[in-house]
């Protein structure tokens, strides 16, 4: 058998016996348990373990998670907050420069001269009678239009996750259109702009599902932001996903961008006298302390 369950207090014995500093009162570490899971834990108390036995190095204190895990927290709902912002002008970006290049087609997304196959074979599954119905704008567009198959882009789009609106943007077949959406952003190719999407989607799903954000891994690793260079040289961790979400940023709104640095460096500069956290920032995030 995989595993068994454990009640509180054998988890409390447990995370004792490793070597963990129980420095909380015991029922606020129940509450704790039973808040947050003993497992979900593990994510916050694995990079004090010392083999692979999950033994704790010597004065490993459980305040240490608590203030890692919501350092974690804390990270995630700022983020989320900023990548809504990139997700809300990008949306607006390719409504207007497509619609543009392809005025009057206002259902340009369903065209196969103007879309990728790839793409078009899923349309008619995810514009189906239920999308019309959840989706108020979407179901008086019918009502009043009952003939049209689909609604403009402009409404269609509104009711689309992040993700769906860049797979859009990575099936238009012109790439002169995927060109005048990237300059946008100060970016030449929209190969870079892709990867920056595609990176920045998948931070955000993790952030709306409480992934594990300080140690996140991203697998395609994010292609050099202009001028700027990532921590250890390293592509694929939140770090560079940050960096290119600031550049992103900045061509939105220099403003938003400058008020994200300083909501980070507020946030990270609260564990300036926690060295073990301090840490962990520093080689996770690439963020530096001044000593």
């Amino acid at each position: 058998m995989a595993g068994l369950a454990t009640s509180i207090e054998n988890q409390i014995k447990k995370l004792r016996e490793r070597g963990m500093v129980l420095d909380i009162e015991e029922d606020k570490i129940i509450e704790i348990l039973l808040d947050i899971g003993y497992y979900r834990l593990g994510f916050y108390w694995h990079p004090f373990e010392i083999d692979a036995d999950h033994n704790f190095a010597e004065g490993t204190k459980l305040s240490t998670v608590i203030d890692l895990y919501y350092l974690d927290v804390d990270l995630r709902y700022l983020l989320i907050k900023y990548i809504n912002r990139l997700e809300l002008n990008f949306r607006t970006n390719l409504i207007y420069w497509a619609s543009m290049r392809y005025d009057p087609n206002a259902i340009w997304y369903t065209d196969p001269t103007i879309m990728e196959q790839e793409y078009l074979k899923d349309i008619k599954s995810h514009y189906n009678k239920n999308f019309k119905k959840k989706n108020i704008q979407i179901s008086k567009h019918h009502a009043k239009y009952p003939d049209d198959r689909y609604a403009p882009c402009w409404k269609t789009f509104e009711y689309y996750t992040f993700g769906s609106i860049v797979k859009v943007y990575e099936h238009i077949i012109d790439q002169d259109v995927r060109k005048e959406i990237c300059l946008q952003y100060a970016i030449k190719k929209p190969e870079r702009l892709q990867n920056f999407l595609d990176t920045l989607v998948f931070v955000r799903n993790s952030c709306a599902h409480s992934g594990v954000i300080f140690d996140l891994h991203i697998d395609e690793g994010v292609s050099g932001v202009p001028g700027v260079k990532f921590n250890n040289d390293y592509s694929h961790s939140l770090d560079s996903a940050i960096k290119a979400l600031l550049y992103l940023m900045d061509n939105i709104s220099s403003n938003r961008k400058n008020e994200l640095e300083k909501k980070l460096v507020k946030l990270l500069d609260k564990f300036a006298d926690n060295g073990v956290i301090k840490d962990i920032v520093e080689k996770k995030l690439g963020y530096h302390y001044d000593n």
